[in-house]
């Protein structure tokens, strides 16, 4: 896989201006990462670190949207704030960038002339999979050294554990349902929960286990509306219990494998919706009321967790080292309790999906959680010869 750690020892390379921006979605533990980033920086090897705002635009406006950090502006205050101080976008392909004029346009060279303008050596990047893939590009075709930070509520980003944000939108979903549970009980009703995930379920999964869910349903496996009433009816028959609690993932298909989605401005697709088809389909299976609450941006903001400080933390003081030892193109990641690097094409574009036959799912299925028809999962992952 490529992992390797930095070595306590070696060739500092000659760097002294360093870039840092924050991509993609926000989250919480953005701020820790950057604040790390330049405390290793000032205090390690007396650099200067340069904070772009607003992602790639940063370097691509101009003049140059920057700020220039010292110890005065990443106290522990940074610790304690969700979001990001330097804004960060999550659309605008550098590639193909919309113009005022209703044209595209590639704004490689802009990215790369502002790189440089500003007297750059490295540039450390905090995004996601998709993020990723993007800068890395930018950066391979300009001849920039990147450093690369995960992080995404949604857990997905390949070869690491875990990322920025994803704990604290953990802790968010989790407290949700805590709040649902005595409603539900009070009113005797089926309480939907819909959280965020994209295409993947690591956010739906944990916190429905965490939660006492009695249905999880995730991307990565089918489910049966029927499978769904089979187990809210064993609440009832066999548990005793006049209420039920689920948790589903935005990114979830309905019964048909058909994609649940709202159009927004400029007709683009996101997701959300898959919860009030649950309900509204349930209704007419069941004798007990639905009720969908639906978490949304909730899970971004707010304070983050204390492992979302800590390994943000971590993961800013590590990728500070690998530039100054010149081992750049890599990206850190959480493995087995422990900061590593791996190279940036095995992180970049690619997704890390939820195993649908590993530790997490069958613990729910342990547990008696309906969690979707594992033997049509495992058909499909069969290899016809």
């Amino acid at each position: 896989m490529g992992k390797t750690k930095p070595k306590a020892k070696g060739a500092v390379m000659a760097a002294k201006r360093v870039g840092i921006l924050t991509s993609g979605g926000d989250c919480a533990g953005l701020n820790a990462a950057l604040r790390a980033v330049v405390h290793r920086a000032i205090r390690g090897y007396g650099w200067q670190v340069f904070g772009i705002r607003d992602g790639s635009l940063g370097l691509m406006n101009r003049p140059l949207d920057v700020v220039e950090f010292d110890l005065s502006l990443v106290t522990g205050d940074m610790l304690r704030k969700g979001g990001t101080i330097l804004g960060t976008i999550n659309k605008g392909d550098p590639f193909a960038y919309p113009m005022p004029d209703g044209s595209v346009r590639d704004r490689t060279a802009d990215f790369v002339a502002g790189y440089k303008e500003l007297g750059l050596d490295a540039l450390i990047v905090i995004g996601g999979d998709g993020s990723m893939k993007i800068l890395s590009r930018l950066c391979r075709l300009g001849g920039i050294p990147m450093v690369g930070i995960p992080k995404t509520i949604d857990n997905d980003v390949a070869q690491t554990d875990y990322a920025i944000g994803f704990a604290t939108a953990l802790e968010v979903a989790c407290e949700a349902i805590d709040r649902l549970a005595p409603t539900a009980a009070s009113h005797h009703r089926v309480m939907i929960l819909e959280v965020m995930g994209r295409d993947v379920g690591h956010i739906a999964l944990s916190a429905g286990i965490a939660g006492g869910a009695d249905v999880i349903l995730i991307p990565e496996l089918p489910y049966k509306l029927a499978g769904i009433a089979d187990r809210i009816r064993q609440v009832k028959e066999v548990e005793g219990r006049n209420h039920a609690l689920m948790v589903v993932a935005e990114g979830c298909k309905t019964e048909l494998g058909e994609m649940v989605t709202t159009v927004q401005k400029g007709n683009e697709a996101r997701y959300g919706g898959i919860g009030q088809y649950l309900a509204d389909h349930l209704n007419k299976m069941i004798e007990a009321e639905t009720r969908v609450t639906v978490l949304g941006h909730v899970q971004r903001g707010g304070v983050p967790s204390m492992r979302d400080r800590m390994i943000a933390s971590a993961f800013g003081v590590y990728a500070m080292d690998l530039v100054a030892q010149g081992r750049t193109d890599r990206v850190v990641a959480w493995q087995h309790g422990q900061v590593v690097d791996v190279p940036l094409n095995e992180v970049a574009g690619v997704t890390r999906a939820v195993d649908p036959f590993g530790t997490l799912a069958n613990t729910a299925r342990g547990l008696g959680i309906y969690i979707g028809e594992s033997g049509i999962a495992e058909a499909a992952m069969c290899v016809i010869p």
